[in-house]
């Protein structure tokens, strides 16, 4: 839960980082896609909460791990699109790293899948 409450409150900060000081120096297309990160950096602190008070009714290893895969889906997904624009101001191109984001993706639905895994176990 104190990951998702973390990730949250930096999706707020890079989302008013993006809204005000990327605004000027990004293309609309490169600035939706610094968007899709933020917004999918919030999607998936809401699920680190929810995956947080699930654990308590339904504590064991698919809760954790749903946990984990949404971190790491956060900061491969999230954070290379990111990267991807915050690199494109300097003329740079994250090149064949751009792999990472469908790993990133991939690993969100795992988290989902462990997540439904956990909450239908028997205890």
């Amino acid at each position: 839960m104190t990951a998702g409450a973390l990730f949250a409150a930096l999706a707020v900060i890079l989302g008013a980082f993006g809204a005000h000081a990327l605004k000027a120096l990004l293309s609309t297309e490169q600035l939706l896609v610094f968007e899709t990160g933020v917004r999918y950096q919030f999607y998936h602190s809401f699920a680190l909460l929810v995956t947080g008070i699930s654990f308590s009714y339904f504590p064991n290893k698919n809760i954790k791990l749903a946990a984990t895969f949404f971190i790491i889906g956060i900061l491969l997904f999230s954070g290379s699109l990111y990267a991807m624009t915050i690199l494109s101001i300097i003329g740079k191109s994250i090149g064949t790293v751009g792999v990472i984001t469908p790993m990133g993706g991939f690993c969100f639905i795992i988290g989902w899948i462990l997540l439904f895994l956990g909450i239908i176990k028997k205890n």
